[in-house]
């Protein structure tokens, strides 16, 4: 009798398990994911990476299947792909996104404002990750940003850029709304060009320059071969922001658990993204110069009238449209209130040191 009970205990037991089991196996989430980023464009690394964590992290309760940018759909339509729910997620550059809303424009990337670092502590501690999901949220997304570069290369020709002098009536492929603007009132002209595209408009003398991205990626694609001339720093894009458009069914339909997880892939995806592009970086500036290309540092004159134009843009812009005036808001007053502890900490500060930010009193008059 004592055995015959042992023997329908474990047979409970076992019974349990397999339930439990059955249980979890269809629980599981499968997702597939694209990116703006083709497979020959460096930055699909940010996204590759990201998702290999997730599914180590998170595999028994999700998995996502990733798509290079192009293979299931143009990467135009990646953004109308996520908020529609005919795919789960999308990677993609906020800035893209910009003639929906104008706010994407600094949750992607500013002219002469913010660093990697200002950036990295903005999205972490001053709020805004919340502004992410405020502005992506009107799409029917949740918004996880993974990726943070530095300062972008600069743009890139035939012909030199040395002084703002050089600008005028230059036709320059440049990325972001804001960045156009300021471009416009230094005298050159706005051209948008996918990043696949950049090469051979720049071989054909379709553009006088371009700009794509940090000096790593820029390698990758070749750009030393066609280009002879570097002009820096990268005014137009002080750092840069890249992450992952969720559906907000696909993503309510997680556990919070599960939830949790992509998080913290997605902050050690952060981290990891910006050490990545600074050595990628490091090695490609050296190869650039090996390569023959010259390199021309604006004066600093040049900056400070940049600046000048950017904060009357950003101005500008934060009256337009609300969501703008609040993301820039937002980051004008972190920088207010970093600075008591920035400043007395130089030489080893990490955030950017300026005395002639954009009006704040100005931007709340518009909001």
């Amino acid at each position: 009798m004592k055995a015959q009970h042992a023997i329908k205990l474990t047979g409970l037991t076992i019974g349990a398990l397999i339930a439990s089991f059955v249980s979890h196996a269809q629980a599981q989430e499968n997702w597939t994911m694209t990116s703006t980023w083709p497979d020959n464009i460096a930055l699909i690394e940010v996204d590759r990476y990201w998702v290999d964590l997730v599914n180590k992290l998170a595999g028994d309760e999700l998995q996502i299947e990733f798509r290079a940018g192009g293979t299931l759909m143009p990467g135009t339509e990646v953004f109308d792909a996520a908020e529609t729910g005919s795919i789960e997620a999308a990677g993609d550059w906020p800035g893209y996104w910009a003639g929906r809303n104008p706010a994407f424009s600094p949750l992607a990337s500013t002219p002469m404002l913010f660093n990697a670092v200002d950036y990295l502590n903005w999205i972490q501690q001053w709020g805004g990750w919340e502004l992410y999901q405020e502005v992506y949220g009107q799409y029917n997304l949740v918004y996880l940003p993974y990726g943070i570069l530095n300062n972008e290369s600069g743009f890139m020709g035939r012909t030199p850029i040395e002084s703002l002098a050089d600008l005028d009536g230059k036709r320059l492929r440049l990325s972001g709304r804001d960045q156009g603007r300021v471009l416009e009132q230094l005298g050159g002209s706005q051209v948008t060009l996918a990043g696949g595209e950049i090469y051979q408009a720049v071989e054909r003398g379709v553009v006088d320059g371009a700009e794509f991205s940090a000096p790593g990626v820029d390698y990758a694609a070749g750009f030393a071969e066609v280009v002879d001339h570097w002009s820096t720093p990268g005014w137009h894009q002080s750092a840069s922001v890249f992450g992952v458009m969720i559906n907000k069914d696909a993503w309510d339909a997680l556990s919070e658990e599960t939830q949790e997880k992509l998080k913290i892939a997605t902050m050690a995806t952060m981290s990891w993204s910006l050490t990545w592009s600074e050595l990628e970086s490091t090695d490609a500036t050296q190869k650039f110069i090996d390569a023959g290309v010259q390199i021309h540092q604006l004066p600093d004159e040049d900056l400070q009238r940049i600046q000048e134009i950017t904060n009357e843009v950003i101005v500008r812009g934060a009256c337009e449209h609300p969501d703008h005036a609040k993301v820039y808001h937002s980051m004008i007053s972190y920088l207010e209130h970093y600075a008591t502890w920035r400043d007395v900490s130089v030489p080893f500060n990490m955030s950017r040191t300026m005395d002639n930010l954009p009006s704040l009193e100005e931007i709340e008059a518009c909001l």
